[in-house]
């Protein structure tokens, strides 16, 4: 291999033990290929933490201050390893994002990346040296240092796939692969050897916490090479790749962390347009008898109830949680048997539907809540063994 891109999330790098594992790894994998890149994620629950400390402080703070304070967690766990391959006689240099040349939008907190000027990434790989370039983060027109948004370093080691014209680009964890269900939630989940940029989409989508979703439609567009694996064995491994055609339930995803918000009589095309230029991005925005509803993620919820108490204080705003359960798999909704057990099981629990939407890869359905066991039970039922 000419050039290899290596990404490794908050869990595979969330101490100095686990360090020396990445380490080894990319030693090992730096003998196979002349040019090695890593991209690194903050260490552990960093950023939580830092997310934390900053609303001690405010309750929404500034975006921009949210970037420049967010992305000092992915600078120290590249510095960190630079280091660490230094001493152990593999020459380094870490770069953030602004040094990498990664050039993104405006906006802030969930920046897209426009361009990447990739000479100071060809200088230092050229002294043969290893890059471990901070992920998440980069710079816009303002100077300013922007994030791609949570799960974001999946983004920036696909981006520099693509600039850097690399022949794979592994994405490492502490689980071995793309599964049909959170292993922590189902007890026979099985891993999937391979899965199309299309289904990888519809799950990354429905809120698993597996792959960052614009690193997958960046993977669809340039067709690159993505493998996920895991840091800590050597065994596994999901490739995701062009269309795969076969027509059958790959996957489940329940979502747990979402929010339905009603406002009573305005003007039907206001809210979701004050939305809009406030950079928040909705679900399913219906227009109903006396209203509009639409879903958010928990994590937008205090931001979006401040923005409709300033904009629209004399309508009424409700809001409640929600489940949405997500069957995924390319073409599964020609197949009217898949969707008929699907409501066959949820009637037998007597879960209340909220509603259902169809696209060619997913079945997804809101529910008030459900249980894990029932989840369990779809997974038996929907996905096959072999």
């Amino acid at each position: 291999m000419n050039t290899v891109i290596l990404k490794f999330g908050g869990t595979s790098v969330a101490d100095n033990i686990k360090l020396n594992v990445v380490a080894e790894k990319v030693m090992s994998l730096k003998k196979e290929a002349k040019n090695v890149v890593v991209v690194v994620s903050a260490q552990g629950k960093t950023t939580n933490q830092l997310i934390k400390e900053a609303q001690e402080l405010s309750a929404i703070p500034e975006e921009r201050e949210m970037d420049m304070l967010l992305s000092t967690g992915e600078q120290i766990t590249a510095s960190k390893l630079s280091i660490l391959l230094n001493r152990k006689g593999f020459p380094a240099i870490s770069l953030t994002g602004w040094q990498a040349g990664i050039k993104t939008s405006v906006i802030h907190t969930s920046a897209k990346i426009e361009q990447i000027c990739i000479e100071r990434l060809e200088k230092e790989l050229k002294k043969g040296k290893i890059v471990v370039v901070a992920g998440f983060q980069g710079y816009n027109e303002n100077q300013d240092i922007t994030t791609l948004g949570r799960g974001g370093s999946d983004t920036t080691a696909v981006a520099l796939q693509v600039a850097l014209k690399a022949d794979k680009c592994y994405i490492f964890s502490d689980v071995d692969g793309i599964y049909s269900a959170d292993p922590n939630m189902i007890t026979m989940a099985k891993r999937l050897d391979e899965i199309s940029f299309d289904e990888m989409q519809e799950i990354a989508d429905s809120g698993a916490k597996v792959l960052h979703d614009r690193c997958i439609q960046m993977g669809k567009k340039f067709d690159c090479d993505i493998i996920a694996k895991s840091t800590f064995s050597e065994e596994g491994g999901t490739k995701i790749c062009q269309q795969i055609e076969t027509s059958e339930v790959k996957s489940i995803v329940k979502n747990e962390n979402l929010v339905m918000i009603e406002v009573d009589n305005p003007e039907v095309y206001a809210v979701y347009e004050c939305l809009l230029q406030n950079n928040i991005i909705v679900e399913a925005y219906e227009e109903k008898e006396n209203g509009v509803q639409f879903r958010i993620k928990k994590t937008e919820m205090n931001k979006v109830i401040e923005l409709l108490d300033s904009q629209f204080s004399t309508n009424q705003v409700k809001r409640r949680e929600l489940v949405k359960v997500s069957i995924i798999g390319y073409g599964i909704v020609q197949d009217n048997e898949i969707l008929k057990q699907v409501i066959e099981i949820l009637k037998k629990h007597h879960i209340k539907m909220i509603d259902i939407h169809l696209t060619q890869a997913k079945i997804e359905i809101s529910v008030e809540e459900i249980e894990n066991y029932i989840i369990e039970e779809l997974h038996q039922k929907l996905i096959k063994n072999n």
